[in-house]
């Protein structure tokens, strides 16, 4: 069943705003006495701006899977930046969305819908969600939006939320738009400004993954360099120890020299303190000699 309901999702999806409810419970009620009439029927209409990213899925696919790589190509490089360079690539990366929201605005101009800055906002903000997100850029893909996204960088992904289905995740829409049954089809005005808004996107998709590399390198020339650095103070320090260990050796044979000279000096003044009590008991022997005589005489 899901196969089958994504297909079904697919193809109403695809088709004019207006046309949404009406062609979904036409299906559902086709489908009545089946398990597939139930959720095709809890089909959600999509708001403006998710219908305006789905247009921009199907009519700008090769577009909108460039966005998505150079996304997933900018979101590894932005590990290993710092704040400036993080900054730079926030730049270069809106100047990117800035683009592909002119597009989107250009696709929905050629199906009949007005776009106005509001909604330009929260397809701009789909767009940044899905270069941030992994998740948000697979809800994108899919082309079943029902909900703008929005990424801020912490807590847990919108994707879910936005999409249609939870299976929309790794769908990807077909690139032609389904034709609404029953009725002509619309006929497209060709955006005259097309060729110089793809160039645009392209080209600041290909300044944001430039910026990115000149960073990325920047940062590995720098951690480079630090290494280099610190493997010359390793060696002087390795010498400076080889030094200090040399030296030691020299002081304690010297200690051991003045260890045994000590011992010697203590057996000297040992044997000049017993002589000295010699002497001390000969002069007090003398003088109680010569005290004896004078009291005699």
């Amino acid at each position: 069943m899901s196969d089958d309901l994504l297909d079904i999702a697919d193809e109403l999806y695809g088709l004019p705003m207006n046309d949404f409810t009406p062609a979904r419970d036409a299906k559902a009620k086709e489908l009545k006495g089946t398990e597939l009439a139930g959720p095709v029927k809890a089909l959600k209409k999509p708001s403006l701006a998710a219908w305006v990213v789905n247009m921009l899925v199907r009519h700008e696919t090769e577009q909108v899977d460039q966005v998505l790589a150079v996304g997933a190509a900018l979101r590894d490089a932005a590990t290993s930046l710092d704040g400036k360079e993080m900054r730079e690539l926030t730049k270069q990366r809106r100047q990117l969305t800035n683009a592909v929201t002119a597009r989107a605005r250009g696709v929905a101009s050629s199906l009949g819908v007005k776009v106005t800055q509001s909604v330009a906002d929260q397809v701009e903000d789909s767009l940044t969600a899905a270069m941030l997100d992994p998740d948000c850029a697979k809800a994108l893909r899919s082309g079943l939006l029902v909900a703008a996204m929005a990424a801020t960088g912490v807590g847990e992904s919108t994707a879910g939320a936005a999409v249609a289905l939870p299976a929309a995740l790794g769908f990807s829409a077909t690139s032609a738009p389904a034709a609404p049954s029953g009725r002509p089809d619309l006929k497209v005005v060709p955006d005259p400004d097309a060729d110089a808004k793809k160039l645009a996107a392209a080209e600041a998709a290909l300044e944001a993954a430039s910026s990115a590399e000149e960073a990325a390198r920047a940062t590995y020339d720098e951690a480079d360099g630090a290494v280099t650095e610190l493997e010359a103070r390793t060696m002087q320090l390795q010498a400076e120890i080889d030094e200090l260990k040399r030296r030691l050796v020299e002081l304690e044979e010297s200690a051991e020299e003045v260890d045994e000279e000590l011992d010697e000096a203590e057996e000297a003044r040992t044997e000049a303190r017993t002589e000295l009590r010699k002497a001390e008991q000969a002069r007090e022997q003398a003088e109680s000699a010569v005290g004896r005589l004078r009291k005699q005489s």
